[in-house]
């Protein structure tokens, strides 16, 4: 039966799809944002996302107090965030940091949170430090570095290894506060940040460890090198920037025009205008550190904040699989249908590494989500989603293997696409192009249904690939069945060969 084999391809302990909503408002620094979530606690989506640039910490290491004009911003979007979390239902968490924290007239803000019935958290620089390294651990579970939160106001350092956190710190040093730092000439800002990270313990702590960036302003960063450098996928998490990279986007940015800035996709003028300051940090740190490679994450401090909130076993999921087992869910026919094809085809590609297999597992997820598209664009749907999907837990080569396969499972045929195929290695993509055969057959066999995929299995015999079926299930290996195993022998090298 379906239930019983279910209860051997998914996770223990695996709670079901969750309609709750969960809205975190963030009074940061730079930025005021509201973000409703929705879905496996695991991996919520994102339902709802909206930012104030409010600035709260703009002149706060001049005056000591957040500015009226920033204050008055910051009370409305609290006033219509508030509302907007009333409307959707959501359960709300409130938190503010460096600016509210140390500004003269923070308290003012949070009063008026009151005033909408929000319960403000104050956290300390300790807390968005473990906060954001625990967003980090989220998005990337097998993390082994250095998280660098870079916010308005701070920057948290925070030393992740083994699914943990262990040591944190926190530095007056946010994207608002640089450019009054940096106005002194010559390397005084250099030898001040440097300063700061010996007398804290930190110099030299990143060496041979990738620095993972966290905050708008460091992914600013990202999004320019992907613009400038035409790289083929305009995704930010999990993006590299080595220590020459860095280098380079620092002699570059003083030289970029206007308009220039504004033709690079997702940058915010908002962000442009600080691109110089958060790369100057950027280069410094990693160079205190020891750390030549940093890594971007999308996930931060109000990830971390839902990731801390969730049970052991819940946080132990892998977040690739739970995320496209709910988007099958969502968008498949059959919700059970992935795991049960990930179950059939596995015996053919038991050489693979555990990495290769969850990839493959993931592709069989999202198998079915082009069903409902117009069929001559079903290929590029499902390619679509594997691509450019809100996936964590994957490196830019994973996205590309996986939507080659579920282009070629779809119909798009066994050519490697072009758009991956500077992304993955074409031996990687050989193998993607086989899955997809695979999962193919499989569908076709089946008709997406769960009895004849339990019932059958297909196996390699010498140089055969055999399909076994049950005497009553002759019927179900048609021409279209046929054709498609021999296409999944051909690919790898055998012949196709059936018993019933």
């Amino acid at each position: 039966m379906a239930t019983a084999l279910l209860r051997r391809v998914l996770p223990r302990g695996e709670p079901g799809p969750a309609d709750t909503r969960t809205a975190i408002i963030d009074i940061g620094s730079n930025s005021i944002r509201l973000v409703v979530y929705q879905g496996h606690p695991r991996l919520p989506a994102i339902l709802f996302n909206e930012k104030v640039m409010a600035g709260l910490g703009r002149k706060l290491a001049e005056t000591g107090a957040i500015d009226a004009a920033a204050l008055a911003s910051a009370k409305v979007a609290l006033a219509r965030f508030a509302a907007v979390a009333r409307e959707m239902q959501a359960r709300v968490r409130t938190v503010a940091t460096a600016a509210v924290r140390d500004a003269s007239n923070g308290q003012s803000l949070i009063d008026e949170a009151h005033r909408h019935g929000l319960s403000v958290e104050l956290l300390s620089g300790e807390q968005e430090a473990v906060a954001a390294g625990q967003g980090v651990l989220s998005a990337i579970p097998e993390a082994d570095g250095i998280v660098g939160d870079l916010g308005g106001g701070s920057l948290e350092l925070v030393r992740v290894v083994a699914g943990t956190i262990t040591d944190r710190v926190s530095f007056p040093l946010g994207v608002l506060r640089i450019a009054a730092l940096r106005k002194d000439r010559g390397r005084v800002f250099e030898r001040k940040v440097t300063r700061m990270i010996r007398e804290a313990g930190w110099q030299g702590r990143g060496r041979g460890l990738p620095m993972y960036l966290v905050g708008g302003s460091w992914r600013a960063l990202a999004r320019l090198d992907i613009g400038l450098t035409d790289y083929p996928l305009a995704i930010i998490h999990g993006y590299a920037l080595d220590a020459p990279t860095v280098a380079r986007l620092g002699r570059t940015i003083a030289h970029l025009s206007k308009p220039r800035l504004r033709s690079i996709p997702g940058l915010s003028s908002s962000r442009a205008a600080t691109l110089g300051d958060a790369n100057a940090l950027l280069g410094l740190v990693m160079r205190a550190l020891g750390s030549e490679r940093a890594i971007v994450s999308s996930f931060g401090l109000r990830e971390g904040l839902l990731y801390g909130a969730l049970a052991d076993d819940t946080r132990r999921l892998d977040p690739l699989i739970v995320g496209a087992r709910e988007e099958g869910r969502l968008l498949g026919r059959f919700p059970e249908h992935g795991d049960l094809l990930n179950h059939w085809i596995a015996p053919l590609f038991a050489d693979e590494s555990p990495e290769e297999a969850r990839v493959r597992h993931a592709a069989c997820l999202l198998a079915d989500v082009g069903w409902h598209a117009n069929p001559e664009f079903r290929a590029e749907r499902g390619a679509e989603i594997a691509l450019h999907g809100n996936w964590v837990g994957i490196t830019a080569a994973e996205r590309a293997v996986m939507a080659q396969a579920l282009f070629t499972s779809l119909g798009g045929g066994a050519a490697i696409m072009a758009s991956v195929s500077r992304l993955a290695d074409t031996p990687a993509l050989d193998r993607a192009v086989r899955w997809g055969l695979a999962i193919r057959l499989g569908q076709r066999l089946s008709a997406g249904l769960a009895g004849p995929l339990q019932r059958s299995r297909i196996a390699i015999t010498g140089n055969r690939l055999v399909l076994h079926l049950a005497t009553d299930d002759a019927a179900l290996y048609s021409e279209a069945s046929e054709k498609r195993h021999a296409a999944l022998a051909n690919a790898m090298g055998l012949r196709a060969g059936c018993a019933a």
